[in-house]
C-alpha cells in the first residue's frame, strides 16, 4: 500500500504504545540488488555484467561465462554501451591490462571475405540464437592476427581516465581468438536475497535491501507478491538495535 497509515493506528487504548510494531507497511519496497556480488546492474536491459581479469582466449571465455548462466556480452543499443564504459572494472592492477586502458573480449566475431589489396569483412553476433541488433563499426586489427585465420573475435577497448572513460571513448579490435584477454559476461538479472545467495525463478526469498522481514517470491528476476512480517518488541529490554540481516531477532542495549 502506498497511502500513510493513520498514526492512531499504532497506539494501543489509553495512548500506550503497543507491543508490536509493523515492518514496510505503507511503505513503498525498493531493492538494492539484482545482481550477485561484482556484478553490475543496468536496468535498461535488466542485465548483469561482470568483467573476468583472468587472461583466457576467447573459447575459454565463452566456457566461463557459460558456468555463470551468461554468455561474452553482445549490446542491443548506444545506451547499453555506454553504460559499459562508464564503469570503473578495476583492471590497472592485473595482467593483460595496461595501466590507462582494457580490452577484453565480447561476444562478436570478425568473419573476413576478402585478403586480395586490405582485408575486407564483416562482423556477426557470435551467438545465432541472439536477438541483439547492434554490430560494431570498422575494427583495428591486432598484431597477433594469422594469415591463416579466417574468423577474429572482438575486443572492446575502454578508458580508465575519467575524462575519457565518461566522453565514452573507445575502440574496436579484431583480435586472433587464441590470444589471451580479460572478458566481459553478460547475464539476465537475477533474485539475490539479503545473504547475496541467487534465488531460483519461483522461490521464496528476502530481497537484498533495509527489510529482514520481507518474504517475497522470485519471478523473472524481480520480487513478487511480498508479505511482511511483524515483530514483537524484545521483553523487557527499553534500548534494543534490530539485526539488519535477521528476522525479529535483536540486540538489548540496555545496561
Amino acid at each position: 500500500g502506498k497511502e500513510n497509515v493513520d498514526s492512531r493506528h499504532s497506539r494501543g487504548r489509553g495512548g500506550d504504545t503497543t507491543r508490536f510494531h509493523t515492518v514496510n507497511v505503507a511503505q513503498p519496497v525498493r531493492f538494492s540488488r539484482k545482481c550477485p556480488t561484482g556484478w553490475h546492474h543496468y536496468e535498461g536491459t535488466a542485465s548483469c555484467y561482470r568483467v573476468y581479469l583472468n587472461g583466457e582466449n576467447y573459447w575459454d571465455a565463452v566456457q566461463t561465462c557459460q558456468r555463470v548462466n551468461g554468455s561474452l556480452a553482445t549490446f542491443t543499443a548506444d545506451q547499453e554501451l555506454r553504460f559499459i564504459l562508464a564503469q570503473e572494472w578495476d583492471l590497472e592492477e592485473k595482467a593483460f591490462v595496461r595501466k590507462d586502458q582494457g580490452r577484453f573480449w565480447v561476444g562478436y566475431q570478425y568473419v573476413i571475405t576478402n585478403r586480395n589489396h586490405s582485408l575486407e569483412g564483416h562482423w556477426e553476433v557470435a551467438y545465432k540464437g541472439s536477438s541483439e541488433v547492434f554490430l560494431p563499426p570498422d575494427p583495428i586489427f591486432g598484431p597477433a592476427m594469422s594469415e591463416k585465420e579466417n574468423v577474429l573475435c572482438a575486443q572492446l577497448q575502454c578508458f580508465h581516465f575519467p575524462t575519457l572513460r565518461h566522453h565514452g571513448l573507445h575502440s574496436w579490435y579484431a583480435e586472433n581468438c587464441y590470444e589471451k584477454s580479460s572478458f566481459l559476461c553478460k547475464r539476465s538479472q537475477t533474485c539475490v536475497d539479503i545473504k547475496d545467495n541467487i534465488v531460483d525463478e519461483g522461490y521464496y526469498f528476502t530481497p537484498k535491501g533495509n527489510d529482514p522481514c520481507l518474504s517475497c517470491t522470485c519471478h523473472n528476476g524481480e520480487p513478487e507478491m511480498c508479505v511482511a512480517a511483524l515483530c514483537e518488541r524484545p521483553q523487557g529490554c527499553q534500548q534494543y538495535r534490530k539485526d539488519p540481516k535477521e528476522c525479529c531477532k535483536f540486540t538489548c542495549l540496555d545496561p
